[in-house]
């Protein structure tokens, strides 16, 4: 006889009660995860974790009484066997540090679709750690220091911004794409669809948006700063 699949008890903590039965009804639904219990506030969450024994809690951020990172902290510091699961709308990244830094095993947004919360939980409750993609990738460009600090031009692709470059420069469609190794067409379409994100209608109005961007970074970071 098979031995018996074990069943990763889950605690939801949402102070959304449709957003609760949402997530009980997706899970309740799988061979290998139960809801143990649901809470509303910080301070419910803590005492039902003491009370539910659950393997994984499922924790939203902000809470009416306090902040699911504090909440997550306490869980963790007085059951460290259980694991954290942050489930947010907010993709806030000083959220997601304080998450990791309160020992949370994920941060995922309400965005994600049922299939990849529930891969998500099922992982979460096998000890790995995972992040929403969107959020590590903004996460270590700011790290790394290349997160663009203008809002518009956060709106492009690198393609899109290495030929915003270009523009600036007075490049034709034509010389950009002998630069970039493209189609002249592509070129095209490239600049029609980074002038849609940047909410402009001339390659003339790119061109001096990007001259005032240089300008900014010179300010920043003079010339003389780079000499040994």
């Amino acid at each position: 006889m098979a031995a018996k699949q074990k069943r990763h008890k889950v605690l939801l903590v949402d102070d959304h009660e449709v957003v609760r039965r949402g997530v009980a009804d997706l899970i309740n639904g799988q061979d290998d995860l139960t809801v143990a219990g649901e809470a509303g506030s910080v301070d419910e969450a803590i005492r039902r974790v003491g009370y539910d024994e659950p393997d994984v809690v499922v924790l939203d951020v902000r809470l009416p009484d306090g902040s699911g990172v504090e909440a997550c902290r306490e869980i963790r510091s007085r059951w460290p066997e259980v694991r954290v699961l942050m489930l947010t709308s907010y993709a806030d990244e000083e959220a997601l540090i304080a998450s990791i830094m309160a020992g949370a095993s994920g941060y995922v947004l309400k965005k994600i679709d049922s299939t990849d919360l529930v891969r998500s939980i099922r992982k979460v409750a096998e000890g790995e750690s995972l992040l929403d993609p969107s959020m590590t990738e903004r996460l270590f460009s700011k790290i790394r220091g290349d997160e663009p600090e203008d809002p518009l031009l956060a709106r492009l692709s690198p393609q899109e911004t290495k030929i915003l470059d270009l523009i600036a420069e007075g490049r034709t469609n034509r010389e950009i794409a002998e630069e970039l190794f493209l189609a002249e067409k592509t070129v095209k379409n490239y600049v029609s669809n980074l002038l849609a994100k940047l909410e402009m209608n001339r390659r003339s109005e790119a061109a001096a948006y990007a001259a005032r961007l240089a300008a900014k970074r010179e300010q920043k970071y003079p010339p003389e700063e780079w000499e040994d």
